[in-house]
């Protein structure tokens, strides 16, 4: 299991019911690929984008730290593309 950093740009846009279901979202993708999520939580709740994505120039910030098996990353990221609600995605590993 490797350690991942997660940060995701929201589409700001989205009702606090539908923030929520995506926040599980986010973390259902991880715990249904044998991952465990460490700390997830928004970073920034609105923050100006520095160019449009998508045609918002807002975005929310949420930043996730978990807990994965190498080969499942791509499935994760997978998940994530196809997802509307989320405008960017970076993952990083984190060293032990």
């Amino acid at each position: 299991m490797n350690r991942y950093e997660a940060m995701f740009i929201i589409k700001p846009d989205l009702s606090e019911e539908e923030k929520k279901a995506l926040f599980n979202q986010i973390n259902d993708a991880v715990s249904k690929n044998n991952g465990t999520v460490t700390d997830g939580s928004v970073w920034a709740e609105k923050r100006k984008l520095y160019f449009p994505i998508k045609k918002f120039h807002d975005g929310l910030y949420y930043l996730m730290n978990f807990s994965l098996p190498p080969l499942s990353l791509k499935d994760i990221r997978h998940a994530y593309n196809l997802n509307e609600g989320i405008l960017r995605v970076l993952i990083t590993k984190l060293e032990k």
